[in-house]
């Protein structure tokens, strides 16, 4: 190894969580301990996201290998672009190496063995910058300890501050109609739009929703952009009893644009982010029981969500896939018994709605969601937080024509290994969609459960 680059030894954590992280280094080096491999074959079983990505490593390796057979080893594979991968790099590329032999014996930690190969690297290479990459903090820790710079693997993280996520909403100046003074108007199918020259400090988003505080309240979304101008739509009040949905009506401004979002035909992907309580679920649900039972815009609601325990895992639930996955469902079954109440009835009629609604909610595990098509359904994927950016975009995939998928969850509550909030899959929806036309983004500020609810959110 010759040369002023860098040389990045990755590990495990590292091809389990993107296997593709092997060529994210552009023109620098890249170092595989022994130990790494070892723990790749003992991930290899399974169908977990995890195994398969094991699975990719191993094999990106056994190509590079493939493809350098005629050189020697120990000079280094060169980091070929595999097909089908997007890279950002210039023209030249790194070289992979490997440890010819484990630097201690096998009853040493993973974790110790790894840092030993690296501080040989380092030792073996004093005019080079020898840097571990890991998403494990405490390896990051130790290295530290030991003088070896560590980083965690940032490629996939969607931005820098999770503060900066856009927020799906904004508040207009008080002068925005003087600052407007050409505004075209005009009602269509009884809703009223407006089109404006754009300034220069409006840098919208299409269906972000714009609000206009004071006396003369008022809240519109994008509807359209051009370079030059925007088309604004005046929205529905669902706040008002005629607007309700399914019973439900907006508690505050957040809920009236989720509201306008998840009723709109036009929008394809929604994604609602919000603490416990703000509504997120029943929104969702009471827009999905509406499309579904009254329009007949879809077939039937889906719903799923990542089955990460928050306490100790309980083992193998017996029945069907979604008797398996009825104990994840307490916020479809908590929200439903607000939905499924009609006025009158008695205990009857309550038993009557709740089977009618039942036949036309799935509930979907998501481990047995590739190679599958929805077609004309209302999917709710619930505690998305928890979902890798790979695992988002498996999902979204799946959407055939006439799929509306509705993406909930509260990035404050992520219990994955490795995830943070700025490389969660959520966040990274959120940011990769906000501009396209066809989908829509709220942040949910304000919890509606109770006031011991919002007490205990903002004090304990």
């Amino acid at each position: 190894m010759t040369g002023s680059k860098r040389i990045y030894a990755l590990d495990t954590n590292v091809l389990l969580h993107d296997p593709t992280s092997l060529f994210r280094f552009e023109e620098h080096d890249v170092f595989i301990p022994m130990t790494v491999l070892e723990e790749l074959d003992e991930k290899k079983k399974g169908a977990s996201e995890v195994s398969r990505n094991g699975r990719q490593a191993s094999r990106f390796l056994n190509e590079l290998i493939e493809a350098g057979k005629h050189h020697d080893l120990g000079e280094g594979l060169e980091l070929a672009n595999p097909q089908g991968i997007k890279l950002k790099r210039g023209g030249s590329v790194g070289r992979l190496y490997f440890q010819h032999r484990t630097s201690s014996n096998g009853h040493t930690k993973a974790d110790n063995q790894i840092l030993a190969a690296v501080i040989e690297l380092r030792d073996r290479h004093p005019e080079r910058a020898v840097i571990l990459v890991t998403k494990d903090i405490n390896l990051r820790i130790k290295a530290s300890i030991n003088g070896i710079v560590a980083e965690d693997y940032e490629n996939d993280r969607a931005l820098d501050d999770f503060a900066l996520l856009y927020t799906g909403s904004s508040e207009l100046p008080e002068d925005f109609w003087e600052r407007h003074p050409e505004v075209r108007s005009w009602t269509e199918r009884g809703r009223t739009y407006y089109e404006v020259n754009r300034r220069e400090d409006e840098a919208w988003h299409p269906n972000e929703c714009l609000f206009l505080p004071g006396e003369n309240e008022l809240e519109m979304r994008v509807l359209a952009l051009t370079e030059t101008s925007a088309t604004l739509v005046l929205l529905d009040d669902h706040s008002h009893a005629n607007h309700h949905v399914w019973g439900i009506g907006a508690r505050n401004r957040e809920q009236n644009f989720a509201l306008n979002a998840l009723m709109d035909p036009e929008i394809d992907f929604v994604t609602l982010l919000g603490n416990a309580g703000t509504g997120k679920t029943l929104l969702a649900l009471a827009a999905g029981l509406a499309q579904v039972m009254d329009q007949q815009r879809y077939r039937e609601i889906i719903m799923t969500r990542a089955t990460v325990s928050v306490g100790e895992d309980i083992g193998f639930l017996p029945g069907t896939e979604e008797e398996k996955m009825t104990p994840w469902m307490g916020a479809l079954t908590d929200n439903l018994e607000v939905l499924a109440n009609p006025q009158d009835g008695g205990s009857w009629g309550r038993q009557a709605t709740n089977d009618l609604l039942a036949s036309r909610i799935k509930i979907r595990s998501l481990n047995f969601m590739r190679g599958r098509t929805f077609l004309s359904r209302y999917l709710i994927i619930d505690e998305a937080q928890n979902l890798t950016p790979k695992q988002m975009k498996t999902l979204v995939t799946r959407a055939g024509p006439g799929t509306k998928i509705i993406c909930l969850g509260n990035v404050e509550q992520i219990d994955t290994p490795y995830l943070t909030e700025t490389t969660s899959g959520l966040t990274y929806a959120v940011d990769r969609f906000k501009s396209w036309e066809h989908s829509a983004h709220i942040t949910l500020r304000r919890g509606e459960r109770s006031r011991l609810a919002d007490f205990a959110a903002e004090t304990l």
